[in-house]
Formats: structure tokens, sequence, C-alpha cells
């Protein structure tokens, strides 16, 4: 209805125009010379060429004038048709409009997915499943990879600063080794001196001194080749960690790679974000085979209407299959009646205006070769010429 409504409403728009249009004069003789040649047969062309075109136009109008006229004679066929038969046809036209509702729906609809994400997805479709099992798997061997590495940092870290504290110890050794042999060296002097200078007898001192240099030395010596041993220890395990660093980074950057090549294979950016476009497009493929089988059903239940109302009278039994509710509804039926109406007497209007045109030309014609005798069987051969051409 919204179709014929607007046809109409703009149609009514411009008739006014049509009208300001067929009240303008057709034929000025005044300003023409029809002794001059070339004005004359300027005069009797314009004539002549608004008989054609007002012909050419009536052939087009009486073509739509049939088409309306038809399509209002089968209406009156329909509705006259029996009882039994109209159910019948009603049937078809509820299951259409059932599945053309069903079609609207659909078609107004936002999608889930765009055409170019579906239609990718279609061609990988045997292979996404098997896919999204690798990039998880990938996935979370590289969250284990990068577990590994932030492990071994820390052990490396842990080794590094354990190392920085033997080194700290062992020069400590150093200085206190240093510190006990002055030390000892004073004592012995003050002891020689109290010896050979005083006359004391030093030798219990002496041994003192020579057994706590002894002692402290020998601590030290022990404390310091303890703390190298496990410098040497932590240097080899920070060797060690930085192995396995590196074939943890080995195995890290060939995981990116591979997760790389997944990302660009599928078009996603992970595995989360395949998972649901998958998912979406299942729903969507769905969704899309039940418009698909509603697309056939809909066609099927066409070809039925349309085979139906062959088998009456009617001059175009097809365009009823593109409008089931006009036959279910009265109230619409009547309203596109009236707007073919209201088309036939445009049309009607516009076949008179054209009529109008090519007689009054006509006449003119006639009117040129009456009034001017002289020129007649010019005009005349002029006539025959442009029918010839026409």
């Amino acid at each position: 209805m919204a179709f014929w409504q607007k046809l109409f409403n703009k149609r009514k728009a411009k008739e006014p125009e049509y009208e300001e249009e067929w009240e303008q004069p057709l034929h000025d003789r005044s300003a023409v010379d029809f002794r001059n040649e070339e004005q004359r047969s300027r005069y009797v062309t314009d004539c002549l060429e608004q008989m054609a075109e007002a012909e050419d136009e009536i052939e087009l109008l009486k073509a739509e004038y049939g088409r309306v006229t038809s399509y209002l004679t089968d209406m009156e066929e329909i509705e006259a048709l029996p009882e039994q038969d109209r159910e019948e046809i009603n049937t078809f036209a509820r299951k259409l409009l059932t599945l053309e509702q069903e079609r609207e729906h659909y078609l107004g609809r936002e999608h889930r997915m765009n055409d170019g994400d579906y239609y990718q997805m279609r061609k990988q479709e045997d292979e996404i499943e098997e896919g999204l099992q690798k990039l998880k798997k990938a996935e979370d061997y590289g969250a284990l990879i990068k577990q590994d590495m932030r492990r071994l940092e820390r052990e490396r870290q842990a080794y590094e600063f354990r190392k920085g504290e033997l080194e700290v110890s062992m020069q400590n050794f150093r200085g206190m080794a240093v510190i006990f042999l002055t030390a000892f060296a004073v004592c012995l002097v003050m002891l020689l001196i109290l010896q050979f200078g005083f006359e004391y007898d030093t030798k219990f001192g002496m041994f003192l001194a020579v057994a706590a240099a002894a002692i402290a030395l020998t601590v030290l010596c022990v404390r310091f080749i303890d703390s190298d041993k496990e410098k040497t220890s932590v240097t080899n395990g920070i060797n060690r960690l930085i192995q396995l660093q590196n074939k943890v980074k080995i195995r890290f950057v060939n995981n990116c790679n591979l997760l790389e090549y997944y990302y660009l294979k599928y078009n996603t950016d992970s595995c989360s974000r395949l998972e649901k476009k998958w998912n979406l497009y299942q729903k969507e493929k769905e969704e899309r085979k039940q418009y698909a089988e509603a697309e056939a059903k809909l066609e099927y239940y066409q070809k039925q209407l349309v085979g139906k109302l062959a088998n009456y009278h009617l001059n175009d039994p097809a365009r009823w299959a593109g409008q089931p509710g006009a036959l279910l509804d009265k109230r619409e039926m009547v309203e596109i009646r009236h707007d073919l109406i209201l088309r036939r007497q445009s049309l009607r209007k516009q076949m008179d205006y054209n009529n109008e045109i090519g007689e009054t030309a006509r006449l003119e014609i006639k009117e040129i070769a009456k009034k001017y005798p002289m020129y007649a069987p010019e005009i005349m051969e002029m006539v025959e010429r442009y029918d010839r051409d026409g």
C-alpha cells in the first residue's frame, strides 16, 4: 500500500504543473511569415513533431492503461470467486504472508556478523575447531614459557646477589688477614724489644702471639676457601641458568612465531576471540539457513498461488504473489482499487491531453494548407515524407 500511496501522492503533487502547461497555447502563427520557406517549413515540422510525440506518448500510456485496467479486472475476478476456491487461495496467501513477515524480521534484525567475517569463517569452517585446539595449546604453552622465564630470572638474580655477598665476604677476609698479620708483627716487635731491650722473658708471650695468629689465619683461610668454593658453585649455577634461559627464550620466540602465524591465518588476536567469532558464526549460519529455507518455501508457495490463480480468468496471476496481504484484507484490496482508479483517471487525462495535442497540430497543418493553398502541395509532401521517415 505504501508504494501506491507514494506513487499517487507524487502524481497529485505534480498535477498543477501539468495543468499549467496544458493551459499554455500550443501554436502561435502571428510571428511566422509563411511566405518565407524556412519559417514555413520549420513551423510545419514543429506541428508534425508534436503529432509524432503525442502518438508515441499515447502508445506508452495505452500500454500502462491496459495494465492498470487488467489489474482492476483481476481484482473483480478474484472477488467473484466461489467461497471454496477463495479459501484455497487465502490458505496460500496466509502462508506467504507469514513467510514474508519472517523474512522482514530477519532482514530487519542486526546481524551477528558482517558478510566479510562470515564468508571467511565459512571458507575455514572445516579447520576452525582443530585450529582452536592448536591455538589454545600454543597460548597455554606460551604462558608456561613465560612463567619459566620469570622463575629462571628470579633464580639468576638470587644467585647474582649471593655471588656479590661472597665476593664482599672474601674481600673482608683478605682485609682481616692483613690486620691480623700487622697486629702479629707489631706484637712480635714489642715482645722482641722487651726481651732484648729490657731483658724480659717473653717466650710465653711469643707463644701466645704465634698461636693466636695461627688460629686466626687458619680460620680466615678456611672461611676464605669455603667462600671461594661457594662462589665457584654459584657462578656455575648462574651459567647453568643462563643456558636454560637461552633455551627457554628460543622456545618463546618459536612459540611467538607460531602464534603470529595462527593469528594471521584465522584473522584474530587471541584464541578466546576466535572462539567467540566461531560461536557467532554457528548461530549466524543457522539463522541464514533458516532464512534460505524460508526463501525456498516462499518461492514454493508463490508458485503454488500463481498456479492456483492461473486456473481462473486472470490477466496476470503472478502480480498477486507479491501481495498476499491484499488477498486476505478487504480494506487493503479496497485501497488498492481506489489507487488504481485514480491512476487510471490520471492516465486517461494524459491520453486526452496528448490526443488534443495531436489533433490540434493536425488541424493546424490543415488550416495552414487551406489558408495558403499555394503551399498546400509542399505541405502535403512534408506530411507524407515525415510519415515515411517516421
